[in-house]
């Protein structure tokens, strides 16, 4: 409601965004007001139904209807959203969606180039810059240098006259690298073992095999028993780079090329998707990227780096850490550009504020975890002059260790005081608290959830006996005694990134935690010295892929083992059981869906009439196994699968070992034909880490597995974590969150800042020695925590 109730205005009264009737996913019929101008959190278990209202209903909606003010043509180039699923909404807002998706892999993306700071640098520099070279483009690793002559026609008082017009184009592009700052290479000692002979398979390329032509071929050119070592620097070059050469072996002719360029055409040219897994993993091993000769990696030609300010050029300022560079720009003193300096003063700090100073203007996007992403995105928003907006939030604290939610929260309330309704997706009790209103969606997930079971206060909701309010003061323990090491994982002179030359045993047998502020280290150090040993399995924070046909069963490997056994126990093919193959229904090819594209409007979307939904044919659902057709198995939840599977009339082993994995992990409750498009973040994150989890390995990984769980699914996750080790594995978590902290056997925590201020193991012990000490921020916080148990 109003704070001023007695405002005569009508334009006052509209201070509410009301929903009636929401339907959306697994929404049942919600109703909901929510106060403009205010900060309000969703909460509830993942798969409730907070992105559905928030995000598909909300947002959706009103990005659709801004989406409608352009014109049919502009329309035609932007993807077509159709009208949730709600009978009213009203009071909406322009809605600014700040989600954790991750920021495009483009290699000429920066962190620098996508907030806009690269563009503001590059115009200080052709203004301030000395020597002078040109415009901000010659400052722009993304713009090519091109330069052209030659004679045009032109008309001049009615007569044709010719003219020899030129024309360049100065830019800082690199040449060799072609702004991308590193060139693509072959390790050769990938391609060949070069102590061993040709006849006696030097060749490590899959396929190449001297037994067949390939031996014949390669024996009209060279010698096939001498090792490759041994060849003269013609028979290599010949081996390995020689042009498509016409050459005749037994009577036949032949084409010979080297391996390099057969290579490329045969491997090289296909998605790397598509390659066949042995394919994928060669090339994965034979490629290899090293910074650019030319440039040193800095994306930028010789003329661009020649231009300094206070002895730097764009590529050094764009090198520094951005907490460093804020202070380098504050001291440009140019009357002229002062309007300038001093915005992009306001953007570097934002990234400080936000607790992203330890980045780098040069980091490539695709390197950002989803948590870096997403406050990278936020920096856009934090200066910007509009004011009554709905920003929406999906859990900005993600990736954030209790240390910097203080700031988040601050930024969250500066946008609110701005006159705007902020909206955010939330688990973490600490930006709970700064609620001025909470949604509490439920019960439970699923077709379980999808009701408001409470709206008002984060004191209200203490007291109102939801799952949310149960646990919103929960703490967890440190364990009275912590489990012994089995041996350890040696990592030494780790110097990836920021860190600095660090020497660590990381224990096995045990559950061990990696700590430290975002930017310390700990991802560096574990995915770069750890992860990629023999044994190990590391689930990371990389979005799940998959097209609107796919779900659990046919992303988990589930639906291979079922299919054979429909077709083992009704004597035809496999295929038919599938629904992207010969089984699918004629009329919508499987997808159970038909869409009908109608041009500048919203694609509309219709069950299919003739398979009713069940995306088979007719014929197909005749064959059973154990009484229920392929439709019907698709239809069962995850853990009533599991019952049937398990049952002697339809046992399948593979598919129960499966599914096991897939309950444990708190997400039972989901079907099996369920579209992966309509999965939370936090229901993809768990049907992730029950897959590697199903892989047979020594060692995991974890990568803040306890993104997108609510406060009662951690506990949950934890009993999972601790089954692994008690059966004889390691578990290795890189982690924000206190409750595993608390729980964890042993803590390595890693600082004792961010970026250059960290790289630095300031830590190693149990969680009851690093509170005992409360030598490291992450003590300090944890002792806090364990202290309100």
């Amino acid at each position: 409601m109003s704070d001023q109730q007695t405002a005569a205005h009508p334009a006052d009264s509209h201070d509410r965004i009301r929903v009636r009737g929401a339907r959306e996913h697994n929404l049942k019929n919600v109703s909901v007001e929510l106060p403009k101008r205010r900060l309000t959190v969703f909460t509830g278990v993942s798969g409730s139904g907070k992105s559905s209202l928030v995000f598909s209903t909300i947002a959706a909606e009103s990005q659709r209807l801004i989406n409608e003010t352009y014109s049919a043509f502009v329309q035609g180039f932007m993807p077509s959203q159709s009208r949730p699923n709600v009978d009213v909404l009203e009071g909406l807002t322009t809605a600014i969606i700040v989600d954790q998706e991750r920021m495009g892999a483009n290699p000429r993306s920066t962190v620098g180039t996508a907030t806009d700071v690269n563009a503001m640098l590059r115009i200080v520099f052709s203004r301030l810059g000395q020597p002078r070279i040109g415009s901000p483009n010659a400052f722009s690793f993304n713009v090519a240098s091109v330069s052209g002559a030659g004679a045009v026609t032109l008309e001049k008082g009615g007569k044709k006259v010719k003219e020899r017009r030129s024309f360049e184009i100065l830019g800082g592009m690199c040449a060799t690298c072609e702004g991308r700052g590193s060139v693509s290479d072959f390790d050769l000692a990938e391609l060949y073992d070069a102590d061993e002979t040709l006849a006696g398979g030097a060749l490590k390329v899959p396929g190449y095999s001297m037994d067949g032509w390939y031996g014949r071929l390669f024996s009209a050119l060279l010698p096939m028993d001498t090792p490759i070592r041994d060849f003269t620097e013609q028979q290599l070059d010949d081996l390995l780079y020689k042009e498509p050469t016409k050459i005749k072996v037994e009577g036949t002719n032949l084409t010979y090329e080297g391996l390099i360029p057969r290579i490329q055409k045969s491997m090289l040219s296909k998605d790397r998707e598509a390659m066949q897994p042995h394919i994928r993993a060669f090339v994965d091993r034979a490629i290899v990227f090293h910074a650019c000769a030319a440039c040193g990696g800095t994306r930028l030609n010789e003329t661009a780096r020649s231009s300094k300010i206070d002895g730097r050029s764009i590529a050094d300022v764009c090198a520094m850490q951005i907490s460093d560079l804020a202070e380098w720009v504050r001291g440009i003193e140019d009357q002229g550009m002062a309007p300038l300096v001093e915005k992009l003063c306001d953007t570097l700090d934002s990234f400080v504020q936000i607790g992203l100073g330890y980045l780098s203007l040069d980091r490539p996007t695709g390197t950002l975890s989803g948590g870096e992403s997403q406050r990278t995105k936020m920096i856009r928003h934090l200066g910007s002059p509009i004011t009554d907006a709905t920003y929406v939030f999906d859990e900005p604290s993600v990736g954030l260790h209790p240390h910097d939610i203080q700031r988040m929260n601050q930024l969250l309330l500066k946008l609110r005081d701005k006159g705007n309704t902020v909206l955010v997706v939330e688990h973490k009790p600490e930006m709970i608290a700064i609620a001025d209103h909470v949604v509490d969606l439920g019960p439970r997930a699923g077709t379980s959830g999808g009701e408001i079971c409470f709206e008002g206060t984060v004191d209200a909701l203490r007291a109102s006996g939801t799952l949310t309010g149960k646990h919103l003061d929960d703490r967890a323990r440190l364990k009275q005694s912590v489990r012994s090491p089995a041996g350890s994982v040696e990592v030494r002179g780790a110097d990836r990134h920021n860190l600095r030359g660090v020497d660590v045993d990381v224990p096995l047998g045990v559950l061990c935690a990696i700590t430290g502020v975002a930017g310390s280290g700990k991802s560096s150090l574990i995915h770069g010295y750890v992860s990629n040993r023999e044994g190990v399995v590391a689930v990371d924070q990389g979005a799940i892929k998959g097209s609107r046909r796919s779900n659990p069963a046919t992303y988990t490997g589930l639906l291979d083992p079922v299919r054979t056994a429909f077709a083992k126990a009704n004597g035809v093919k496999p295929a038919l059981f599938s629904a992207n193959s010969e089984g699918a229904c004629p009329e919508c090819k499987g997808a159970g869906i038909i869409y009908t594209d109608l041009g500048m409007m919203a694609t509309m979307e219709s069950v299919c009439q003739v398979c009713d939904g069940k995306r088979y044919d007719a014929k197909v659902l005749q064959y059973t196994l154990g009484g229920k057709s392929i439709a019907d198995v698709l239809d069962l939840s995850m853990a009533e699968a599991l019952a049937f599977f398990s049952s002697p009339e339809s046992k399948i082993p593979k598919a129960a070992k499966i599914l096991e994995r897939l309950v444990d992990v708190g997400i039972g409750y989901i079907k099996l034909g369920q579209a992966l498009s309509t999965l939370s973040g936090g229901e993809r994150q768990r049907l992730k880490l029950a897959i590697h989890m199903i892989e047979d390995a020594d060692v995991y990984v974890l990568d803040e597995p306890t993104t997108g769980l609510h406060l009662a699914d951690v506990e949950q996750l934890l009993g999972l974590l601790d089954r692994l080790v008690d059966a004889g594995k390691s578990v290795i978590v890189i982690e924000h969150h206190q409750a595993v902290m608390a729980h964890a056997d042993w803590i390595i925590d890693i600082g004792p800042g961010a970026g250059q201020q960290g790289g630095t193991i300031v830590f190693e012990g149990s969680p009851r020695d690093l509170v005992d000490a409360r030598s490291t921020l992450t003590g300090e916080h944890l002792a806090q925590y364990v202290a309100a148990s």
